[in-house]
């Protein structure tokens, strides 16, 4: 815990969860590693407070975050068989409440969120907000409600932060690296964590269908202001013709983002003739969260996103066209 403000925030989180019951638990659409890891930590907790709850997501779970405890109970929307309206909501990872995406269809009108976070975009839309921008992951930012709560540490809750960390860092790679992150990592090991094990599963294996993506991809390479922004297109037909998953996009970003000289780089992906999800990856000298922001979107300085209306090549022009005026006021 890190301020008397955030044990005041922990308190009022406390008696939310003591006196409700029957949660949904819900994170961002295209739910990432800490997305995933968050809700699972989350559902932990809950557990160990002999709480009911229920852990949602608009879209599938990749198979590969299946080995964290309650991953695979994380039902999708479109299958989901809604009993009642949900009136207590706990969200994590969501910078904004749309993020939430089509889960929020089932929300009660009178709804009640505890928002979890570590986006500095983040635009605090619960009764009760507890965002820690200075955090990694909000795994991190959970690190604290577990302790406060006095949830007992087991290997299966160590694993559900330590993903969440490692994910969100890069394999602790990532600028987001902090003395806290690393002294919270040997925490999680000394609870268990196989940190080789983790590295491996979530971080260096690809399938064959994201071999194939990335040849396509790879392709669409383009470049602009002298080669400090660079970005890669995939479309509807390149997932189709690779038999890809959502999974299988995973680290395509760090591809234009790792080129030298590269300041920012971009992911243009196709998510139907007129919608484009764009991902943005800094060096440091623009803040991409602003550009993000400037259609709808968020996230952090150096790792941003958006979904975007309109074809893609017009995507595209709009997208490099706002970056360039940035790097003009650098």
């Amino acid at each position: 815990m890190s301020d008397l403000f955030d044990e005041g925030v922990l308190s009022d989180i406390q008696r939310f969860i003591q006196n409700h019951d029957d949660f949904l638990v819900v994170s961002h659409v295209q739910p990432d590693g800490d997305a995933i890891s968050s809700t699972c930590a989350m559902g932990l907790i809950l557990q160990h407070l002999n709480k009911k709850f229920v852990m949602l997501n608009e879209n599938e779970i990749p198979k590969k975050f299946h080995l964290l405890q309650g991953a695979n109970q994380i039902k999708k929307y479109s299958s989901f068989k809604l009993r009642q309206p949900y009136k207590y909501v706990i969200s994590v990872d969501c910078a904004d409440y749309s993020r939430m995406g089509k889960v929020v269809q089932i929300f009660s009108d009178d709804v009640q969120i505890l928002n979890i976070d570590h986006h500095p975009t983040n635009d605090g839309f619960g009764i009760l907000n507890f965002i820690q921008e200075t955090s990694a992951s909000t795994t991190e930012v959970l690190n604290d409600v577990i302790e406060f709560l006095s949830v007992p540490w087991t290997k299966e809750l160590a694993e559900c932060v330590y993903a969440g960390l490692l994910t969100d860092t890069g394999g602790f790679r990532y600028s987001n690296t902090t003395p806290k992150v690393m002294k919270l990592a040997s925490k999680l090991l000394e609870h268990g964590v196989n940190a080789n094990y983790y590295a491996e599963e979530l971080l260096e294996k690809f399938t064959l269908s994201h071999l194939a993506l990335l040849e396509k991809s790879l392709s669409t390479l383009s470049f602009a202001k002298n080669k400090q922004i660079a970005w890669m297109t995939v479309t509807i037909e390149d997932i189709k013709q690779s038999n890809a998953s959502s999974d299988d996009l995973e680290g395509l970003i760090n591809i234009p983002r790792n080129i030298y000289g590269v300041e920012v780089g971009l992911l243009f992906k196709q998510v139907n003739e007129n919608q484009v999800k764009v991902s943005f990856r800094s060096a440091g000298k623009v803040n991409v969260a602003e550009v993000a922001q400037l259609f709808n979107g968020g996230g952090h300085i150096l790792a941003s996103g958006a979904l975007i209306e309109g074809k893609v090549d017009t995507v595209i022009k709009i997208v490099i066209h706002e970056l360039e005026k940035k790097f003009h006021e650098c």
